[in-house]
């Protein structure tokens, strides 16, 4: 259905019109909620590419190779042996097709097996009911909720922090588990 590709700075241009879609956006980054200009993307973008305790994936289409979104696990802490997951579907046409839950599988294997992770968390929008489903499926248990933690057009909303640890995480099929270490 989907790979996941190291993200490159030329895979920036999507990104143009993802992070100009109020809808795309709504539960996203409080960042993306700010960024109007080209130029504040590509900083945005060039920055997220220099994180050094991040994994940043573009996430494609299988067969029209085609970058629908990105994900990935960001503040990785060797310490802990922990991280949080991320991931943003940009393109309208990949919502509701399964592809969070593909992608969320992945990232949990990868962060399971290539990388010494022994927790994954995440935080999810209440009303973000795709993502909660997607990520419950995947394997992620409420773990607890920060309450109106978020503002979207006024209205504030509570988060849910949700979790995997390595001893619960049970290995699903994981087709294209591994990224590819080059283009598309």
């Amino acid at each position: 259905m989907v790979k996941l590709v190291p993200l490159q700075p030329e895979h920036v241009v999507p990104f143009y019109t993802w992070l100009r879609d109020p809808e795309a956006i709504a539960y996203s980054l409080s960042a993306f909620q700010r960024m109007t200009t080209t130029a504040q993307i590509d900083q945005w973008f060039a920055a997220t590419l220099q994180q050094a305790n991040a994994l940043n994936l573009g996430i494609y289409w299988e067969e029209t190779h085609a970058l629908i979104g990105y994900a990935g696990l960001s503040n990785i802490s060797a310490t802990n042996q922990s991280g949080e997951y991320f991931i943003f579907i940009g393109e309208r046409a990949a919502w509701g097709k399964g592809v969070g839950t593909a992608v969320t599988k992945q990232i949990l294997h990868l962060g399971f097996t290539s990388h010494p992770l022994n927790r994954i968390m995440l935080t999810v929008s209440e009303p973000n009911t795709g993502g909660l489903k997607a990520y419950t499926k995947a394997g992620f248990v409420v773990e607890g909720r920060l309450r109106q933690a978020a503002c979207r057009q006024g209205v504030f909303h509570d988060k849910i922090v949700m979790s995997v640890l390595k001893a619960e995480w049970k290995p699903q099929g994981v087709p294209g588990g591994e990224p590819n270490r080059g283009n598309p």
